[in-house]
């Protein structure tokens, strides 16, 4: 039988309320219900264990030794839910315990395992799961405390706090361009050997915005993927114009394997990255310490354009 059965609770209830206050009528005023309902939970008690536990008489109550035994027990399973509570409510102010994470593949290999792994070390009595795909996770119903995602936020369970911009631009190798010459106008992609990456949501619309102007260019090519490293490698050899994020492609653009295509125009303006959470409230003190964790990494700008001229 279930323990936290609401009719088995009551009944347990009662029995303590009677050994407290000594008679149906205060025990029936400490639990706000009639005198003659109490009567029936310990009837039903007794029938149940198949002992007597109170002898009742007009005046008073006397508890038999198996109700007093259980009686005291019954207290003592009360103090563990008190503790095993209180346990459970200091996990909430201290940070410790299990932090679940869902994490995207490339970026996060490549930017977040050392946040990751700095946080692990300065929180040692925090266990990190954290799970690296290119895969939109359902965080309720997978069992994770927090993802970062990258682009348009669609699911309006989630409560978003947004770390930076998402800046996607247009590059290729110097000698795809030297072959094939360098794109002047958004219209032109549509001539150009253009590297699609599947996951996009608008693929293989390329979607590109500046000062205000938006256009949309159908592309195509001979190479498309839903991994971004592997585009990444075609477009330093020379294969065709890549369009990602500048987190992909800063440090190809710093040592020269890249150059920018139309630097004026970004694609997916409105995207951006984000740490998402199920929830607002009853967040651990660990996932609070990976958030500020987090803000405080991205506070003076993304780590990748700290510094750098070239995007």
């Amino acid at each position: 039988m279930d323990p936290f059965d609401s009719h088995r609770a009551d009944e347990l209830a009662t029995l303590l309320a009677l050994h407290e206050q000594g008679s149906f009528a205060a025990a029936g005023r400490q639990l706000e219900r009639h005198p003659s309902v109490l009567s029936r939970r310990l009837g039903a008690l007794e029938l149940r264990l198949g002992i007597r536990l109170v002898e009742r008489s007009t005046r008073q109550l006397r508890f038999t030794d198996e109700g007093e035994r259980l009686v005291e027990r019954l207290r003592h399973a009360g103090r563990l839910i008190d503790e095993a509570e209180q346990e459970a409510a200091q996990g909430a102010a201290q940070v410790r315990g299990r932090l679940r994470l869902a994490l995207p593949a490339a970026m996060g290999r490549r930017w977040l395992s050392a946040v990751v792994a700095d946080f692990v070390l300065a929180h040692p009595q925090v266990s990190v799961e954290a799970e690296y795909a290119d895969r939109f996770v359902d965080l309720i119903g997978e069992g994770f405390d927090a993802a970062i995602r990258i682009g348009e936020l669609a699911d309006n369970r989630l409560v978003a706090s947004k770390l930076c911009d998402h800046l996607r631009i247009l590059c290729a190798a110097p000698d795809y361009l030297a072959r094939l010459g360098t794109p002047q106008q958004p219209a032109e992609l549509a001539g150009h050997n253009c590297l699609g990456f599947s996951g996009l949501r608008s693929f293989p619309d390329w979607r590109l915005t500046t000062a205000g102007e938006q256009v949309s260019v159908k592309v195509g090519g001979s190479l498309r993927s839903n991994d971004n490293e592997a585009l990444l490698e075609a477009a330093r050899r020379g294969v065709g114009i890549l369009a990602g994020g500048d987190w992909l492609m800063v440090d190809d653009l710093q040592a020269g394997r890249l150059v920018r295509v139309l630097p004026d125009w970004q694609l997916d303006v409105a995207a951006g990255i984000y740490l998402v959470r199920p929830s607002a409230r009853l967040n651990t003190a660990a996932l609070r310490a990976f958030k500020a964790w987090l803000e405080a990494c991205f506070k003076n700008g993304a780590p990748w354009r700290r510094g750098n001229a070239r995007i």
